[in-house]
């Protein structure tokens, strides 16, 4: 789905006046831009296989896109950036190694505008594009040794809990307390700083991060525990000074606010936050609070009027009241007939209805327009699988892989696909690659191995499975290799 959003192409003033010094791209001895991506990689591969990961196409596409609009205004970017949400009703966000950006459930909740969500993932590109766990890793040196392993593993055990985890990772790369935390505090302001310049180059009203971190400020007076973003990210008030200042030298941007970020808010609320009565009951008051504000004005009370709608049709759905959904979504799609949040709803209804035909004759022209939407490709893939037509579905599949061979997702419903066919040895291939994914290499090879038992007589398949295994021998022993 294309998002629009307002670019600043030439280069104004203001933004001479706050052009930011690149501090922190100077290369890492101890941590190569190789060795870096290496280790994002296999965080990531753990995270899969550890971590409440939100596997939903539709929030996946919209929260890559918001960060992608944001990258492509950051400077010094050494690697395709991926963007992922964690089921998690604490408030955090974090980055690591390789452009990994990942946010919990609870900090899209939370957020009142996009800018707002928009100023924490930019904050987050710039930990990233400053390389300032690199750098942290290059000032240790000097003191110890570094086990990179002990790194990557408090970085995870920072995800299920972060005060312990950062605990754990001062304890595995600092010598030194008192100067670990002086340099966690420099890094939070320079990326402060160069997360409102991309905010503000990349469209966004800058005040959107004083706006977030205020309120974050604020709260943190009532020591709530669903501010572990304030235990990762210190914020004393000084701090929350300084952005207000910076944010106030870009000057203000009045936006309307996004569909698409309220949208996506609704669906986190109803399918993730919510039980779905309460869900159905705050979006029905939702949508009655709203619908006087819009019919009195159609600016800027139209995308919360239809974030509100869309957001009752989820909790319709989700108390299994399908046509009552249906018949919300539908009237949602008169006006919008692309929009992947109710395409993805609608064809939910259709297939609890049993429709499959309906769902397949709603998705298959956007889809043939856009073969490569992930969204629309699985959407269209699930529904030919109820279908039975499974042969369509198993294409639609390997096709998407082609674009991206590490979602997910798509192997899962690839698999399913499999073995309702009773392909065997495709099947247990495909789960090799969900287990390669998650990082459990033995059973992949396992899985592998049972493959090359189904081949038969032929040879040319069983030398290409023998090679697959042998790539993720090796991949198991580069892992290996890392906890040295």
């Amino acid at each position: 789905m294309a998002f629009v959003s307002a670019s600043i192409n030439a280069q104004t003033p203001t933004e001479n006046r706050n052009q930011l010094p690149e501090i922190g791209v100077v290369a890492s001895d101890a941590l190569t831009i190789e060795k870096e991506k290496i280790l994002g990689d296999a965080i990531m591969k753990q995270l899969r296989g550890q971590a409440p990961l939100v596997n939903d196409p539709v929030l996946q596409e919209y929260i890559q896109d918001l960060g992608n609009r944001l990258v492509i205004h950051a400077d010094n970017t050494k690697f395709p950036f991926k963007f992922f949400i964690i089921n998690n009703p604490v408030l955090n966000a974090f980055a690591f190694y390789g452009g990994h950006v990942g946010m919990h459930s609870g900090l899209i909740s939370r957020a009142q505008t996009e800018s707002e969500l928009a100023s924490v993932v930019a904050h987050e590109i710039a930990h990233v594009t400053q390389r300032h766990l690199a750098r942290r890793v290059q000032a240790q040196q000097r003191n110890s040794p570094l086990q990179l392993a002990s790194m990557l593993g408090s970085i995870l055990v920072a995800l299920a809990d972060p005060q312990a985890g950062l605990a754990a990772l001062s304890a595995s790369v600092a010598g030194n307390q008192q100067a670990q935390i002086n340099f966690t505090r420099n890094n939070e302001q320079e990326a402060d700083n160069i997360g409102i310049n991309i905010l503000y180059r990349a469209g966004f009203d800058p005040a959107g991060a004083p706006a977030f971190f205020s309120r974050l400020a604020e709260q943190a007076r009532g020591q709530s525990t669903q501010l572990a973003f304030l235990r990762t990210h210190p914020l004393p008030q000084e701090r929350v000074a300084e952005t207000i200042t910076r944010a106030r030298t870009y000057g203000e941007r009045r936006l309307p606010p996004s569909l698409s970020f309220h949208l996506a808010q609704a669906r986190i609320n109803a399918r993730y936050m919510l039980t779905p009565q309460r869900a159905f009951e705050y979006y029905q008051r939702a949508v009655s609070q709203t619908r006087a504000a819009h019919l009195s004005t159609v600016s800027s009370n139209d995308a919360i009027h239809r974030a509100s709608k869309y957001g009752l049709a989820i909790a319709y759905f989700e108390q299994e009241n399908y046509q009552e959904a249906e018949k919300i979504v539908l009237d949602l799609l008169l006006d919008d007939k692309e929009n992947l949040f109710y395409l993805d709803l609608l064809t939910d209804v259709y297939i609890k209805q049993e429709k499959y035909s309906s769902a397949i004759n709603l998705l298959t022209p956007i889809w043939q327009l856009k073969p490569k939407n992930r969204v629309l490709a699985l959407n269209l893939a699930n529904a030919h699988m109820f279908s039975e037509n499974y042969g369509t579905s198993i294409q639609i599949l390997r096709d998407l892989l082609l674009v991206d061979n590490q979602d997910l997702l798509s192997y899962q419903l690839l698999q399913d696909a499999y073995q309702r066919t009773q392909n065997k040895k495709e099947a247990h291939q495909t789960q090799a690659e969900i287990y390669a994914l998650i990082s459990a290499y033995s059973l992949a090879i396992d899985e592998l191995q049972f493959a090359y038992n189904f081949a038969g007589t032929d040879n040319i398949e069983k030398q290409r499975i023998k090679g697959r295994i042998e790539q993720i021998r090796k991949s198991q022993e580069m892992m290996q290799r890392l906890s040295l």
